[in-house]
Parts: structure tokens; C-alpha cells; sequence
């Protein structure tokens, strides 16, 4: 197995999600949680609200680049739930073996 299939093998991000409008919302828990359902189940998800946006921390354990990740991401905000919210960034914690 190569450096780069080692690299891929597990992947910790966190996302930050905030609405387009770029105010705060007083029901971001409440679709933070609508996103976190809609986001692939194989995924392991851990829900933070900070100041405002959503944070998200995604683990998975299949092969997936940080790439991959922000276009499923962006695909599930454009729900019409969750649709006044944007992928701001989308940031690798782990990357590879623990």
C-alpha cells in the first residue's frame, strides 16, 4: 500500500456552516441537527454551535478525500431545509493512520 492509499485510509474534518444571510440564527441547533441527517450515515457526526455557525466533526473510515467530503457537504445544502446555510470551510483535523 502506497503513501497517498495510507493518507486516504481514515479522515477527521471539521466543517463550519453558516447561513448565506450571514446572521446568526436562534434554530441553528435545530438544523444543525436536520444537516447531520441528511449527511451520509456511514459517517460518524459530532454537532457543535459556535457563535452563531454550525460546526461539524466528520470521521470516516473509507477512503475519501477532504474534496469529496466538501462536495457531498455542499450537495446536502442544497436541501430546501437546509438551504439558507454554506460550507465556509472545511478543515482536516487527521488524515491517515492514527
Amino acid at each position: 500500500m502506497g503513501l497517498e492509499e495510507k493518507a486516504k485510509r481514515k479522515m477527521l474534518v471539521e466543517l463550519t456552516i453558516r447561513r448565506t444571510a450571514g446572521e446568526p440564527s436562534p434554530n441553528s441547533p435545530v438544523d444543525g441537527i436536520r444537516i447531520l441527517a441528511l449527511l451520509p450515515t456511514q459517517w460518524r457526526k459530532d454537532l457543535k454551535n459556535v457563535t452563531g455557525d454550525i460546526a461539524i466533526r466528520i470521521q470516516t473510515d473509507e477512503n475519501i478525500t477532504k474534496d469529496q467530503i466538501r462536495a457531498e457537504v455542499n450537495a446536502v445544502l442544497t436541501n430546501p431545509e437546509v438551504s439558507d446555510w454554506e460550507l465556509v470551510n472545511c478543515h482536516t483535523l487527521v488524515n491517515g493512520h492514527r
